[in-house]
């Protein structure tokens, strides 16, 4: 964990929102978009998704992902075509402890 990248990947609102809805996708995202997902979105929410949600272009969203994919926050898995992001539920206990305890 390096917790530079990931102060710097959480400067942005959008990716905060991002890593928010990726939290309880099912309290974010349309049935109808998570019914098009495999499990139903518990394991990953396609950035197709994620990009509509955000109203900003694919490859914003895409450059998005990977800073946070980077940082560690995220974690991705490809199916096919399509790319899943899930949050990094590990690296983010990581960084609350280390802000707990070293801020």
């Amino acid at each position: 964990m390096e917790p530079i990248l990931i102060f710097k990947a959480l400067s942005n609102e959008t990716r905060r929102q991002i890593l928010l809805w990726l939290k309880n996708p099912e309290q974010h995202f349309p049935p109808l978009e998570l019914s098009q997902h495999p499990d139903g979105g518990k394991n990953g929410i396609c950035v197709g998704t994620i990009q509509v949600k955000a109203g900003l272009a694919q490859s914003v969203i895409s450059s998005y992902l990977l800073t946070m994919l980077k940082a560690g926050l995220l974690l991705s898995e490809r199916r096919g075509q399509w790319t899943y992001y899930r949050r990094n539920e590990e690296t983010i206990r990581q960084f609350a402890e280390y802000v707990q305890n070293e801020l």
